[in-house]
């Protein structure tokens, strides 16, 4: 049996575990599919208003694409077991550019990571938005050298589901020598995206989820939350974990909590143009593709979440891409992420779904995994960093394109 024969039985296996175990877990890992997601589909469907158009919506607006596309799959088996379709035939088209032919060393150890990181990081990977974003993600940043357009195109419209691929893109713009395609690829569909809206009425709501963003508290699994989670712990008064209703998730407070909550924002944006900064300076000086785009990539990503407000357990989804495209370019060298990066995801199936109940009671255990998961973030952040920092130039391109602009 060819390794490639291997890779694919291993897929189904994995796949069809992870979405069997979200209906075995405790918690309800697939719960958004049918509290928020069949509900905001049928909403379209049936003409009853559709978010992000006629109402302001936490999401871009293609992320409703995927939960009305969950309907043609429903009828098997009910609505998340047509969202796990979805995601699987998503993750399958992904899978199958990744392997090829089966003939490349390094997209084959990557296929394997690939498949050790969603079977470790659980349910919670695939009953999430965020598991059609990570398929198109890795085929975008897969396709930046060969096909810069398409490539890019791909990482818009996963960026126009969920915001958080366009910390690739904007590793793309600085790291891609053909910046312009990339750049077109970008703005052709985010062009169509907001026509679509605006023929439909939604003008007032187009970036309404950029608000519903910056107006949120300390969500309870966040690196920042981690000194309110252990004063709820410690039961010290006016410290707490609590149900936002609006926003269906669980916060933190405590003294001195929107203050934090105001600095947050501009911090992450200090932190994102710090990282992008360093990359743009060693791409000016000449770094390859190859040497700079998987560090950069995975640094802003990183960024993206470290310093965020928000923390969702699915948010761990986004480092698996960057880290398949290392593994790729050179697996001697990403290999060491890649396992800290499978550690985090265990960590991470530890706290949600199975000791989440426990952490929502502010028990020490569930707490001590938590911190101790977003203390690998912060590890994995500094460490990519600091590699970028490392990465090695070429003067003489740089001296060359100096030449030309000069001449």
């Amino acid at each position: 049996m060819s390794r490639r024969a291997v890779l694919w039985i291993a897929f189904v296996v994995v796949h069809v575990s992870v979405a069997v175990l979200g209906f075995l877990l405790p918690n309800e890992p697939m719960g958004d599919v049918y509290r928020v997601y069949e509900p905001w589909s049928l909403e379209a469907i049936e003409g009853r208003g559709i978010v992000g158009i006629t109402e302001s919506w936490v999401y871009p607006q293609l992320a409703l694409v995927p939960m009305v596309l969950a309907h043609a799959f429903a009828w098997i088996a009910g609505y998340e077991v047509g969202w796990a379709i979805l995601v699987t035939l998503s993750d399958a088209l992904a899978f199958a550019m990744l392997v090829g032919r089966g003939r490349s060393t390094g997209r084959w150890v990557g296929a394997w990571f690939w498949l050790a990181f969603i079977a470790v990081l659980g349910p919670v990977g695939m009953y999430r938005l965020d598991g059609i974003t990570v398929p198109l993600a890795l085929a975008g940043s897969l396709w930046l050298v060969g096909r810069p357009w398409l490539g890019s195109a791909l990482l818009a419209v996963a960026t126009w589901i969920k915001v958080w691929p366009a910390a690739l893109i904007a590793a793309a713009l600085i790291a891609v020598r053909r910046r312009l395609a990339v750049l077109g690829g970008a703005i052709a569909v985010s062009a169509a995206v907001i026509a679509v809206v605006l023929a439909a009425g939604g003008g007032a709501n187009l970036f309404g989820f950029v608000g519903d963003q910056t107006d949120r508290g300390l969500q309870l699994e966040a690196p920042i939350s981690s000194f309110y989670l252990w004063q709820a712990v410690a039961s010290m008064p006016g410290s707490f974990i609590y149900y936002d209703q609006d926003l269906l998730t669980f916060q933190v407070t405590g003294p001195g909590v929107d203050a934090l909550i105001a600095v947050m924002t501009p911090l992450l944006v200090l932190a994102v143009g710090t990282v992008a900064a360093i990359g743009a300076y060693k791409a000016w000086r000449g770094a390859s593709f190859a040497a700079l785009f998987p560090a950069l990539s995975l640094g802003l990503v990183l960024a993206f979440i470290v310093f965020n407000k928000v923390g969702s357990p699915q948010y761990m989804t986004w480092i698996a891409a960057p880290l398949v495209v290392g593994l790729v370019i050179d697996r001697h060298r990403w290999w060491k992420p890649a396992t800290l990066g499978l550690v985090i995801a265990g960590f991470t199936l530890g706290v949600y779904p199975l000791a989440y109940y426990s952490l929502l009671l502010a028990w020490p255990f569930p707490a001590s995994l938590l911190t101790i998961r977003n203390a690998l973030l912060v590890v994995l952040f500094v460490w990519m960093v600091a590699r970028l920092t490392r990465v090695q130039i070429h003067p003489h391109v740089h001296a060359a394109r100096r030449a030309k602009a000069l001449a």
